[in-house]
């Protein structure tokens, strides 16, 4: 195989959990072969910042979305993306979103029949159910994007939940199989040094205990829960903590007005955007990942803090959580603010059981780039060998 096309509706300098993956798949398939990453203009993008990438950039015309972090992609009106598409000479094409690009990329695999895959990255259902508030049209859309993965070869979940999700109840019948999503990151050498580090940098009390988010600051992370839960787990008697939030995001005033009501104002702390070694230093930091969220299919940042043998705490239902084992190598919380805020007060009650699942945690949840690229490589090869 000589040349891949990766196809993604995004991209920097917006940073999500699939643009995150499309990089990575693509800094290491350079290794192998030829990458182009097809995408769209996304607001205070550089041209000269694509160039500076070890892969080449195709970007299409894009529109603002009023209220949303995302632009709306339009290659169908763009001819020179078109152009350059079909001049690509791409023999293998691996798209991570059903839309615009998406489907440009499935239209030009099924007009040159080569192989064409997609990841299953998120819960679409979730997305259009509240914008589109009538189930009819939830349907048609979702037809839609069932249409693009059925059309797939092959398609990969994140975990063996998305999987589940999407055979039982969006209509997968594309062949489907679990390709887990890993990290680049790498667990920290010093940790009492990067400690020091995040409390000099963030103010942190020496002896504070540490909870962490990371991500978009957006209330379907359900982050303002996570805030409450705090709240409740303080009335509970937990005392002195702090929890960071590190990201940018649609709803930070709205999450600064929810911490001012919770009385959390001393013990909250936004972090705003951090570069990656201090992510580490983070992570390493904190006594738990929080992560509540209902939204995501398989958050890298759960990878990330598996890494610095940090554990997370899931809520029950989470789809997110299907590569944890409860009471092994992660936790899983009831549904409802005062179960979470006892869960948190319960882990923090057994220390010995903290360390058995944080050094299990790195070593069943931790998987880097390098390996599950390698296998990427070799699942293409399989495609194209069938040509």
């Amino acid at each position: 195989m000589n040349r891949v096309g990766l196809f993604i509706d995004t991209w920097y300098p917006m940073v999500d959990g699939v643009i995150k993956v499309v990089d990575n798949y693509a800094r290491r398939l350079v290794n192998y072969c030829d990458v182009v990453v097809f995408c769209a203009e996304t607001r205070g993008f550089s041209k000269e910042d694509d160039e500076k990438l070890p892969y080449k950039v195709v970007r299409c015309h894009s529109v603002p979305i009023i209220g949303y972090d995302y632009d709306l992609p339009t290659p169908a009106l763009d001819p020179l993306f078109e152009a350059q598409i079909i001049r690509s000479g791409i023999d293998m094409v691996h798209i991570h979103s059903p839309f615009a690009v998406g489907m440009a990329g499935l239209l030009y695999a099924k007009l040159h029949r080569i192989p064409v895959v997609a990841t299953l990255h998120s819960q679409y259902k979730q997305d259009f159910e509240k914008p589109l508030h009538t189930d009819i049209a939830l349907k048609v859309v979702m037809a839609r994007i069932m249409r693009v993965f059925n059309a797939c070869d092959e398609c990969w979940a994140v975990n063996a939940g998305i999987k589940d999700l999407y055979e039982k109840e969006y209509g997968l019948t594309a062949p489907c199989k679990v390709r887990l999503n890993a990290t680049d990151h790498k667990p920290v050498e010093d940790p009492e040094e990067a400690a020091r580090i995040v409390n000099q940098t963030y103010g942190v009390p020496d002896d504070a205990t540490v909870f962490l988010f990371v991500g978009r600051i957006n209330f379907i992370k359900n982050i303002d829960f996570t805030v409450r839960a705090l709240a409740r787990a303080k009335e509970m008697g937990l005392k002195n903590f702090r929890m960071l939030f590190a990201g940018k995001g649609q709803d930070e005033d709205k999450l600064a007005e929810v911490v001012a009501e919770q009385g959390l104002t001393e013990e909250v702390i936004m972090c705003g955007l951090t570069d990656k070694p201090m992510l580490e230093r983070l992570y390493s930091r904190a006594k738990l990942f929080l992560f509540p969220s209902l939204y995501d299919a398989n958050s890298l940042v759960q990878i990330e803090a598996a890494c610095q043998g940090t554990p997370t705490l899931f809520l029950e239902g989470a789809r997110t959580a299907a590569t944890v084992t409860p009471g092994l190598n992660g936790y899983v919380s009831a549904p409802g603010e005062d179960n979470y805020a006892r869960a948190i007060l319960d882990i923090l009650a057994d220390e010995e059981s903290y360390q058995r699942i944080s050094a299990a945690a790195r070593r069943d949840l931790y998987l880097n780039w390098d390996d599950v690229v390698r296998e990427v490589y070799s699942d293409y090869c399989s495609f194209t060998d069938k040509q």
